[in-house]
C-alpha cells in the first residue's frame, strides 16, 4: 500500500489574463495559499509555461521548479490535453478543434497532426527533465461520431480507426518510453479512449505498450453509468494519474445519459465541485491506497454552478481529508503470538 500525494491542482481551468492567474509565480502563490502542494501544468498556455524551452533547457526546468518550491509546490504532471486531442480529429470536428493548433498548421489536418506529435515528443523530454513519471493527455478520436451503431457500422470501421490511432501514437509512446515517462490518457467522452473497453482495444492495437496508461477521472465514468470503483480493481496496474472531479447523474422522464442536447446546467449528468456531486470518493481513495497508486490526487475543477475560486478552496481541503495515510503495521499486531514454524504446523495438525 502507499499514501497518495496531494492535494494537487490542474491549472488549466484557472489560468487567465488577470492576476493572480496570468503568470506561474502568481498562480503558484495563490494555489499554495489554498493548501495545494502540487500543480499540473497545461503546456499549451504560454502565460504559464514554455514547452519547447522546457524540452531543451534543464536550466529553465530548474527555474520553474524553483518558482514552485518557493511556495512549497511541486510539478505533479505536465498536460498536453489539447495537443493530444489533435493527434486524431474526425472531419466533423475540424473547425471546432483547429484553434487548439499553432497558427501555421490550422486548416491542414496532416500538418496539424504532425505538429501535435511533435508537441508530445517535446513533452516527453520536458517531463524527463522535471523527473516526472507520468504525463496527462487525450487520445484524440476518429471513431467517436460512430459511437451509436445507427446507421449500421460497416464491418471493420472501428478496427481501422483504432489501427490508425495506434499507428499515430506508437512513435510518441516510444519517445515517452525512452524518457521513462508514462502516457496517461484521460478516458473521456469525445475521445476514442473513453472507457475500459476502448482502452483495452487501444492497448491491443499498440501491442500492450508499457507506457500506454490511464488518467483516472471518475466523473466521466459516472456520467456513462460505468462502475468507477470496479474500474480501479480491473485497471489499477495502468492507473498512473488521477483527476479528482465530482459529478452527478439525475435522469428523468425527458433525458438520460445523452443529455437531450441540453447545456451543462440543464443536463441529467453534469460536473460538480468536489463534495457537491454523487461520487464515492471515500471508496475511490481507499481502493487507490489499497492498490498502491503511485501518483498525485489532482483537482480538476469543472462545475456548472459554483465559482471556480470557491471550488478550488473547498477542493484542496476535500482532497486533504480523503488522502489516507496508510498504516505501517497491521491493526492487530498487538495480538501477535510470535509462534515459530513448528508451532504453526502443530496448529494445523501436521505431524513430523
Amino acid at each position: 500500500m502507499r499514501t497518495l500525494q496531494g492535494p494537487g491542482l490542474f491549472l488549466a481551468q484557472f489560468a487567465g489574463d488577470l492576476a493572480p492567474f496570468n503568470s506561474l509565480p502568481a498562480i503558484a502563490a495563490w494555489a499554495a495559499s489554498l493548501g495545494f502542494r502540487g500543480v499540473q501544468i497545461p503546456t499549451w498556455d504560454k502565460r504559464l509555461f514554455d514547452l519547447a524551452r522546457a524540452a531543451e533547457s534543464q536550466t529553465y526546468c530548474d527555474e520553474i521548479r524553483g518558482v514552485l518550491a518557493e511556495h512549497g509546490l511541486a510539478v505533479t504532471e505536465l498536460s498536453t490535453h489539447l495537443q493530444g486531442q489533435l493527434m486524431a480529429v474526425h472531419p466533423a470536428y475540424n473547425a471546432l478543434f483547429d484553434g487548439f493548433a499553432a497558427t501555421g498548421v490550422r486548416g491542414d489536418d496532416v500538418a496539424r497532426c504532425a505538429w501535435a506529435a511533435e508537441q508530445l515528443q517535446l513533452a516527453a523530454r520536458a517531463s524527463s527533465r522535471f523527473g516526472l513519471k507520468a504525463h496527462a493527455t487525450f487520445s484524440g478520436a476518429l471513431a467517436w461520431p460512430y459511437l451509436y451503431p445507427w446507421p449500421q457500422r460497416p464491418p471493420g470501421l472501428v478496427d481501422e480507426a483504432f489501427a490508425e490511432l495506434a499507428r499515430r501514437w506508437r512513435p510518441v509512446l516510444d519517445a515517452f518510453d525512452a524518457a521513462g515517462v508514462d502516457v496517461c490518457y484521460e478516458l473521456h467522452p469525445g475521445e476514442d479512449l473513453f472507457d475500459g473497453a476502448t482502452f483495452e482495444r487501444f492497448l491491443d492495437a499498440v501491442g500492450q505498450h508499457p507506457r500506454a496508461n490511464i488518467l483516472y477521472d471518475p466523473s466521466h465514468f459516472l456520467l456513462q453509468q460505468l462502475d468507477y470503483l470496479q474500474f480501479i480493481d480491473i485497471y489499477h496496474d495502468r492507473i498512473r494519474a488521477f483527476h479528482v472531479k465530482d459529478a452527478e447523474f439525475r435522469p428523468n422522464g425527458r433525458q438520460g445519459v445523452y443529455g437531450g442536447f441540453a447545456d451543462w446546467v440543464d443536463r441529467a449528468g453534469r460536473f460538480r465541485s468536489l463534495g457537491d456531486g454523487q461520487i464515492d470518493f471515500g471508496g475511490i481513495f481507499s481502493k487507490l491506497a489499497r492498490h498502491g497508486y503511485p501518483g498525485w490526487a489532482v483537482l480538476e475543477w469543472e462545475c456548472c454552478l459554483k465559482h471556480p475560486e470557491d471550488g478550488a478552496r473547498e477542493g484542496a481541503a476535500f482532497i486533504q481529508r480523503h488522502i489516507i495515510r496508510v498504516a505501517e503495521r497491521a491493526f492487530d499486531d498487538f495480538a501477535d503470538a510470535g509462534v515459530d514454524r513448528t508451532t504453526l504446523r502443530g496448529l494445523l495438525g501436521i505431524c513430523g
